[in-house]
């Protein structure tokens, strides 16, 4: 699921897209407590619910 410009994530705001891959995509957001720049990586909902997939995604972290 693709998270648009202006998205909140918790404290963040979803400012864009920064990449795909195979285990999910990338955004550039702004931490709102912090006020700065960070990368949020998502894990698509089609694979949280694979053990594997989740082990290893936290592992890339």
């Amino acid at each position: 699921m693709p998270f648009p410009a202006g998205d909140k994530l918790g404290p963040y705001e979803v400012l864009g897209l920064l990449g795909k891959g195979g285990m999910g995509e990338v955004y550039r957001a702004r931490d709102s407590k912090l006020n700065r720049e960070v990368a949020i990586k998502v894990l698509p909902a089609a694979l949280a619910g694979d053990g594997d997939y989740l082990a290893r995604f936290q592992r890339e972290g």
